[in-house]
């Protein structure tokens, strides 16, 4: 049984949908892994234990019953706790809506509801999704499970979907992405974290951090099983005006594993310049390896890169203030001190300060469509670093110090000013057993192209599909 939950989502669909696994089982390995493994892991905030159970019976009857089926058929997920859930705690990682219990689904979690996935329960993540670390004073910290020794950071926000799927708590996760709170837990947790274009899913009923800058998106082992994720959520929402009309292409049917002849930019100055030389070989040698396929690579330059931490925190800043203002006015000691220190941070930014920094991003916008004018992708590292323990604060890149906040969201921030949708894939581990990530990013609108090249990836790689020690019997003497 325990197998079940290190099986792929599209392996899983096949072994439902072929009547050779019931829901029912795959469900419960799942729950006897969270049983097992969540007490110290601290991925779940809550455990749907009853309705994951009654919705995989049902599931079950549906396949004896011979009745059409969805995509994602008895296929257990868990929810980063930001997405409204109907009749279930949603708390947003926070003592503020730590009783709210919201009326109806967020859209993205009743789409794929409909597409007959099983929700388990829901996720811990970075309080009100405000940190890159994964850290949460209310809730318990996250650990990250490929240290089974000393704590380390799973990277935020979406911490408890990064360590659930990593951990074999369940097949896929919904994370959040506003400065790379889905790649940098994808990343640090050895996952494939896909952040689509924005716009491309609605955040309708998703808590935000930055309206202009948040996406939503899936958090899996392979690009395969992100194409599955990604087909249902995608699409127009007129619930959330932002969402595209355009329409949703078959994810899944451009997996071909071909990149012959596509034309790659790998990402040097600011990028590979910034990473950790175990890191930076590792996505030196992932490019070789595409390459090797028939990619053609070039090394490009994003010039505008400078101007992304500022414009970054003018933004996210006096956006997340102006969400949470009233709370900050009437219940200012219910967040912890590290959110609410960051949020008052907006009170500081002001309204030429805000414009300008929106200009930046367009500046910024148009530079990343200028190198996809003339590269099908781009690739980068996901982090300059890999996990570091919980506490620490500073960590040594080429002999300098950087803080540790700035440096796990300096990769990733860039693609959430210019939208684009971007990829983190693991491609390595240092000689510690820490995973490493790339990322790939595409055109608007076009996640295919960004999953064809993971998937492709995947395919002569191993990486995605090592196992973290954490909960590992000891290999025998």
């Amino acid at each position: 049984m325990d197998d079940l939950a290190w099986k792929p989502i599209t392996e899983l669909s096949r072994l439902v949908a072929a009547k050779e696994v019931s829901p029912v089982e795959v469900v419960q390995a799942y729950l006897d892994r969270i049983d097992a493994l969540d007490g110290k892991l601290k991925a779940f905030i809550i455990v749907c234990r009853d309705e994951a159970l009654a919705a995989a019976k049902n599931a079950e009857a549906a396949v004896m019953g011979g009745q059409a089926l969805g995509p994602l058929h008895g296929i257990p997920i868990g929810v980063k706790d930001l997405y409204a859930t109907k009749g279930i705690r949603t708390t947003g990682g926070s003592k503020i809506l730590a009783d709210w219990v919201p009326d109806e689904d967020a859209t993205v979690v009743a789409r794929l509801k409909e597409a007959g996935a099983i929700v388990l329960g829901k996720l811990n993540m970075h309080e009100f999704a405000y940190g890159p670390e994964g850290l949460n004073i209310h809730f318990g910290n996250a650990w990250n499970p490929w240290d089974a020794h000393t704590q380390r950071m799973p990277g935020g926000s979406s911490s408890g979907s990064g360590v659930a799927v990593a951990a074999g708590l369940c097949a896929g996760a919904l994370g959040s992405d506003t400065g790379g709170s889905i790649r940098i837990p994808a990343a640090l947790c050895g996952l494939t974290g896909l952040k689509p274009t924005y716009g491309r899913a609605s955040r309708a009923g998703v808590l935000p951090l930055a309206w202009s800058m948040d996406h939503v998106g899936p958090m899996t082992r392979t690009a395969a099983d992100a194409a599955f994720l990604l087909g249902p959520m995608a699409g127009y929402d007129p619930k959330d005006p932002t969402t595209s009309v355009l329409p949703v292409p078959d994810y899944r049917a451009a997996l071909t594993g071909e990149v012959k002849g596509l034309r790659v930019g790998l990402l040097r100055a600011f990028f590979l310049e910034s990473a950790g030389m175990v890191l930076r070989q590792a996505v030196e040698q992932a490019v070789k390896r595409l390459e090797e396929q028939g990619a053609r690579v070039e090394e490009v330059a994003l010039e505008s890169a400078a101007h992304v931490s500022g414009a970054s925190f003018a933004i996210v800043s006096a956006e997340a203030l102006a969400y949470h203002e009233e709370w900050m006015k009437t219940r200012p000691d219910d967040y912890g001190a590290e959110v609410r220190d960051r949020l008052r941070l907006g009170a500081f930014v002001s309204a030429t300060q805000y414009v300008k920094a929106q200009r930046a991003r367009q500046l910024i916008r148009n530079e990343v469509d200028a190198l996809l004018a003339s590269h099908d992708v781009l690739i980068a590292p996901a982090t300059p670093i890999v996990a570091p323990p919980v506490g620490q604060t500073e960590v040594v890149v080429e002999g300098e110090r950087h803080d540790v906040r700035s440096s796990l969201i300096r990769l990733t921030r860039p693609f959430n000013l210019s939208g684009h949708p971007a990829c983190a894939v693991p491609c390595g581990f240092t000689v510690a057993g820490l995973p490493i990530g790339m990322q790939i990013i595409g055109r608007p609108f076009d996640e295919a192209t960004v999953l064809r090249v993971a998937d492709a990836y995947q395919r002569i790689t191993d990486w995605h599909t090592r196992r973290p020690p954490f909960g590992q019997a000891p290999a025998p003497p």
